[in-house]
């Protein structure tokens, strides 16, 4: 079956989804109001101004009032089509989400273009059926309103896309409103920026007193303004607890006693929900009601399974049509109310004492056999069994999502309540990720080795590769944090040797696996000096596919490739890599304290470079904020590095020492790391005039690294040693193994050289070309650091970005959130692609022009938007433009 049937918008007829199922029909009808819904018209107001904006997001809590504010603005549009869609649980792949879009634009008399096809595969789409849309949508003289309620369970970020994509092309064709409990994967930043975006949020939902004022008398009562601001406060304003307050309160001969009992204390309310809602049922209702009340969300076959029974179904189903407190989600998912089912739980543990672990566990067995982790793990734990729950984790490989992913901090906060419970290596392989993620070495190490050791009596199952897979990633995070390549190596080794064991589909399921063993491979060969290995691995964990799971390792490993840019002379390259680490953490919204910080340690040690001294040191302070599994010898052997030259370059000799002077603790030297550490030390000296200490910290430094002898090569000169420091350049040859910032400064000791030796030309010849080669990556620190020799041949017209400490033309500094600098020239013909462009000419248009093929047109603009690290036309030009090229 191909991704996208050519048959045209579907007929009327055609009731059938991507799996052959009917469509859903609630999930396009509006949502009825109840008869006391307030209207509010600030809000109203507010939706109507979203019309002037492609967006609009109303994001709030549950029960914040969201879906039937948003439903009842529709309802009194006059003119304009309202496509409605409740969106479904997460794991809707890209294809049933776009028929389901689609149907609700036919639903409500959209006219769809001609050709624009019907997804046929439930997890894929073709790439035009979204250009088609959006064209279609583009050409209407009124705009179509799709609105996407619960639009937080849409978590794929390809459907996320390519809606951004639609509303993007769409124009005023389109105005979509999304209704949500989380922040969508959107670029909502760009759309803020342009002023495109309509927001209503949490603070915004909240009732003021005046409003729940006339709620409450929409449900018969009057109160005084007094108990109305207490009742808001007790609430904080929320909508579903202002109506479920005022129902109680109105079942109450003194509305007024009552909400002041509630405030005190909730034994009134729930007096009044056990005997209007759960004594009016039968015995049989009442014993589920108090068993799923352990239940979050639940399909009647959980129910069945946690009560025992095989009837759940029916009794669901009367419950929600009778408005019991039990919400019919859709596609057989129910959950009670919040509130309800606290007071549930509470009376479960009188009525039946010791009987809710056993319903935590048996909810357990079930969503772990369904394949539902997550929720799985939770229940486990509310069971307090950590052997199970332990084993759940390690079974499924999902040991990881201690580190990263968007459930690192929740998995984390679940274990820690585990203590001594629980035999076997699962839980003692969980105690040591739990002491290994908040950087214990060790006492993760400690559990580790109890782990290895109850592996020996395991039998050769799948759950055995699984625990001893889960096992060498914890000794490679181990190993790194101790500084040991060796082991890493090791460990690296054993999780190749079971890797056949483990099922495919658990690999593909948590590509985080491998991502966190190729960054702690590749951080640790960096510790070790071998670069060019250390990028082979690091790049193989960059270039992977992006996702939630392995953005931490992307960006960490993005980081760490930025840091050999860095250490090998290339600002430019490494500014470049860095930028593009911090906005993997900003594409899927994460704290900057769960990375390594270590793009933003390069970062700074560029602005030191370029004597951004401000930037530097704002930099540097931001860098402090992360994970503690990511703060190996690598992050702290750079953090010292960067402070101690920034305090050099302050003039702060003294401070650099500090800096510098604890060695960083790790199993094995680094060559690279104990080298810097001793140049700096060796400038710090020199700078205080005790020359010969600086001259004696020279042993410590590695000639084989160009960086390291050239700054050797610049301490023997400046302890009287210029033959010397001319013979260690030229055994070093950087000129053809390093970058500007490396060159540079090789430049510069030939050129003190040769002054010194009273060869002026020879001199003002490397200054000139030291000049060239720093003046593009902005290089101004090797200037300001070589002495007053340089000054006769700068001259009084030294140039302006030298002097002013303005920047060159050319790329502006990144910063986070913006493209970083142009690194790669355009070619000639990818230049007369971007003046076209510029011209507003169409891909057809260009090809036309330039005598070449469509396809190569679109290679090119591939080429020029990668170039410019853009992702549309307009962008392209625009950058262009602010960099001369245009």
């Amino acid at each position: 079956m191909t991704e996208l049937e050519e048959d045209g918008p579907p007929a009327a007829d055609d009731r059938a989804d991507p799996h052959g199922d009917p469509f859903l029909r609630t999930r396009f009808a509006v949502p009825a109001r109840p008869a006391t819904y307030l209207r509010r018209e600030r809000l109203t107001r507010r939706l109507d101004q979203g019309l002037r904006t492609p967006l609009t997001m109303v994001n709030g809590a549950a029960g914040a009032g969201k879906t039937l504010l948003v439903a009842d603005w529709v309802e009194r549009l006059d003119g304009l089509p309202v496509a409605w869609f409740t969106t479904e649980a997460a794991g809707d792949g890209p294809g049933m989400f776009w028929a389901y879009v689609l149907r609700a634009l036919h639903t409500v008399g959209v006219p769809l273009p001609a050709g624009i096809g019907f997804p046929a595969d439930a997890n894929r789409v073709s790439p035009a059926l979204g250009a088609r849309l959006a064209a279609g949508l583009s050409v209407r003289e009124r705009p179509v309103i799709l609105v996407l309620d619960e639009f937080d369970r849409v978590t794929s970020p390809e459907i996320a896309e390519q809606l951004e994509f639609v509303l993007r092309h769409a124009g005023p064709g389109l105005r979509l409103v999304l209704v949500t409990r989380t922040e969508p994967l959107l670029p909502l930043h760009r759309y803020r920026a342009a002023g495109e975006l309509t927001e209503i949020r949490d603070a915004d939902l909240a009732f003021t007193p005046h409003e729940a004022a006339r709620l409450v008398e929409l449900h018969g009562l009057r109160l005084p303004p007094a108990a109305v601001r207490a009742l808001v406060e007790r609430t904080r304003g929320w909508a579903a607890g202002l109506r479920l307050s005022a129902l109680a309160a109105g079942e109450s001969p003194d509305p007024e006693v009552y909400l002041k009992e509630f405030e005190a204390d909730r034994s009134a309310i729930a007096d009044f929900l056990l005997a209007e809602v759960l004594k009016r049922q039968d015995a049989e209702t009442q014993d589920l009601l108090l068993r799923v009340s352990v239940l979050d969300r639940f399909c009647h076959g959980l129910a069945n399974a946690v009560t025992g029974r095989d009837d759940a179904e029916a009794i669901l189903v009367r419950l929600s049509r009778g408005n019991a407190f039990v919400e019919h989600l859709g596609q057989g998912l129910y959950r009670l109310h919040p509130l309800f089912a606290e007071i549930l739980r509470a009376h479960l543990r009188t009525r039946l004492p010791g009987l809710e672990p056993e319903l935590h566990r048996r909810a357990a067995e079930w969503l772990r056999r369904s394949g539902r982790l997550p929720e799985a793990l939770g229940h486990g734990a509310a069971a307090d069994d950590w052997e199970f729950t332990a084993g759940a984790l390690v079974d499924d490989l999902a040991i990881g999502q201690f580190f990263t992913g968007p459930r690192s901090d929740a998995v984390a906060g679940l274990f820690s309540h585990m203590g001594r419970e629980g035999t076997g290596p699962a839980p003692e392989l969980v105690r040591a990720a739990g002491r290994l993620a908040r950087c214990e070495l060790d006492g993760g190490l400690a559990h580790l080795r109890r782990a290895q050791h109850e592996l020996v009596e395991y039998d050769g199952t799948a759950d055995e590769a699984a625990a001893r897979l889960s096992c060498a990633l914890l000794e490679a995070l181990a190993a790194r944090l101790a500084g040991a390549p060796d082991r890493v190596e090791s460990a690296v080794r054993t999780a190749e040797g079971v890797w056949g064991a483990v099922p495919d589909e658990l690999l593909e399921r948590h590509p985080e696996l491998t991502a966190l063993l190729l960054d702690h491979l590749g951080s640790t060969r960096l510790w070790a000096g071998h670069f060019e290995e250390a990028r082979a691995a690091l790049s193989m964990v960059a270039d992977s596919a992006p996702g939630a799971a392995t953005a931490l390792p992307r960006e960490d490993s993005l980081g760490r490739l930025a840091l050999i840019d860095h250490l090998n002379g290339w600002p430019g390259r490494a500014e470049r890599r860095a930028c593009e680490a911090l906005a993997e953490t900003e594409r899927f919204g994460l704290p900057r304290s769960s990375g390594s910080g270590v793009e933003r340690l390069v970062l700074a040690a560029v602005a030191v470079d370029r004597d951004e001294l401000g930037q530097a040191r704002d930099l540097l302070d931001t860098s402090a904020e992360s994970h503690p599994a990511m703060r190996d010898p690598v992050r702290e052997a750079g953090r010292a590095l960067t402070a101690a030259r920034l305090h050099l370059a302050c003039g702060d000799p003294g401070a650099a020492l500090k800096a510098v002077e604890p060695e960083v603790p790790a199993d094995v030297v680094s060559p690279w790391a104990r080298g810097e550490a001793a140049l700096v030390a060796a400038a710090a000296h020199l700078a205080e005039g005790r020359g010969e200490t600086a001259a004696g910290l020279l042993r410590e430094v590695p000639d084989e690294q160009p960086a390291c002898a050239v700054g050797a090569a610049r301490v023997r000169l400046a302890t009287g040693g210029a033959d010397a420091a001319v013979r260690l350049l030229d055994r070093a040859r950087p000129e053809g193994r390093a970058g500007p910032a490396v060159t540079v400064r090789a430049a510069l000791v030939r050129a003190q050289a040769a002054d010194g030796a009273g060869d002026g030309a020879a001199a003002r010849g490397l200054v000139v070309r030291a000049l060239a080669e720093a003046r593009r990556e902005r290089l101004r620190r090797p200037f300001r650091e070589a002495g007053p020799w340089i000054r006769p041949y700068l001259g009084t017209a030294s140039p302006h970005w030298l002097t002013t400490g303005r920047p060159a033309p050319g790329p502006s500094p990144c910063r986070p959130g913006q493209p970083p600098p142009v690194v790669e020239e355009l070619s000639a013909r990818e230049r007369d692609v971007l003046r076209s462009l510029a011209l507003t000419m169409s891909t057809e248009e260009i090809a036309a022009d330039l005598y070449v093929s469509v396809n190569t047109v679109k290679t090119h603009l591939k080429s020029v938007y990668r170039k410019l690290s853009v992702n549309r036309r307009n962008e392209a030009v625009r950058r262009a433009r602010e960099l001369d090229l245009l």
